[in-house]
């Protein structure tokens, strides 16, 4: 038996996946996060899950986005996603969510998202649902793995089950081996530096496993 075998073991492939309900939720100002949300989405149909890939709202003013060419293009180029909304995750059984870092922690407009879920959290509808986090930063320092721990924090607050890949696959180590989550570095050319498809992809797909799990045992 190989080394990654002996580590990861032979998984078994979980039944009934196709019942599951994920909510992909993004931020993106110039598209890395969005083309993390659709290696999620794609992962996701492919293991028989219903997916909606839903963006956060806006806060920027139009001015801020006009000045930098390429956020301008991305707001155009997805003005048809649908925004994420409390019946969204009132909806999901699990939610991955793909945001970049703003100074190590979650970029304005996510946190407003969640900080609008008071009501589905006070009616115990967070609780049990199973969320997982994706990051992007301009260096390999800049802040992804606060970034995941800062929307965790939230998490624990909903009463959600965190899944992590942890180091649950070996395509993990080539993305940067981030346990926390997917995180990609971004170039001055706009262009993402590691190759995380594979990563994000099997983040997507353990995410829906344990949601799997989860909604298959409380039944």
């Amino acid at each position: 038996m190989g080394f990654f075998n002996k580590l990861f073991g032979n998984k078994k492939e979980t039944d009934n996946m196709s019942n599951v309900k994920l909510a992909v939720i993004y931020y993106s100002s110039t598209g890395t996060n969005y083309q993390l949300a659709k290696w999620a989405e794609e992962s996701g149909k492919a293991e028989g899950a219903e997916v909606k890939v839903l963006k956060v709202t806006e806060l920027a003013p139009d001015a801020a986005i006009a000045s930098n060419p390429a956020w301008q293009a991305h707001v155009d180029a997805t003005k048809d996603v649908p925004e994420a909304t409390s019946d969204d995750l009132e909806w999901a059984d699990a939610v991955i969510f793909s945001i970049p870092t703003r100074f190590g922690n979650l970029p304005s407009q996510v946190k407003q998202f969640l900080d609008l879920q008071g009501g589905l959290w006070a009616n115990g509808k967070t609780v049990n649902k199973v969320v997982s986090g994706m990051t992007s930063a301009q260096n390999p320092h800049g802040g992804q793995e606060a970034t995941l721990l800062a929307l965790y924090t939230s998490m624990f607050h909903w009463g959600a089950i965190v899944a992590t890949p942890g180091y649950s696959d070996p395509v993990l180590f080539g993305a940067g081996g981030n346990p926390y989550g997917t995180s990609v570095t971004v170039g001055q050319d706009g262009e993402m530096v590691e190759d995380v498809e594979g990563a994000v992809k099997h983040q997507a797909k353990r995410t829906i496993e344990v949601a799997t799990m989860v909604k298959n045992g409380s039944k």
